[in-house]
């Protein structure tokens, strides 16, 4: 624990010090070759904890707007409702509740995909009939 607490305590604050920094806007017109090189790996560092940062609450594949859920169903109206009849389901019925399916209302196991990809648990509604 002795060489960690050091590294913090003494190694990071002495190499951070001795960074060349200017004071003014102008001074980093005046940084030489050098100066700049020794700029590379603290910059390296933030851009990479930064992209971490973004990574992190940011996914791949995540739409554009974070927030939205529904991306294609009805997007005519403003608000999707729809109305099964009970009497006319077969057995069973299976119902998507991840607006992903491409027969909607209905299941077709599309939140698989979306499970895998947003590191979800979203499954369908299965209504079934008492017989």
């Amino acid at each position: 624990m002795e060489p960690v607490a050091r590294l913090v305590k003494v190694s990071i604050p002495n190499y951070l010090s001795g960074l060349p920094i200017p004071d003014s806007i102008g001074g980093w017109f005046h940084l030489g070759i050098k100066d700049w090189f020794s700029l590379i790996p603290p910059t390296a560092v933030l851009a990479g904890l930064g992209y971490m940062s973004y990574r992190a609450f940011c996914p791949k594949g995540r739409p554009p707007s974070c927030g939205r859920v529904n991306l294609a169903v009805k997007k005519d109206v403003a608000k999707v409702v729809d109305t099964i009849d009970v009497e006319d389901i077969a057995d069973k019925a299976v119902f998507c509740r991840c607006w992903r399916s491409k027969n909607w209302p209905y299941c077709d196991g599309a939140h698989g995909a979306h499970n895998k990809e947003h590191n979800d648990n979203v499954g369908p509604i299965v209504v079934t009939k008492k017989k």
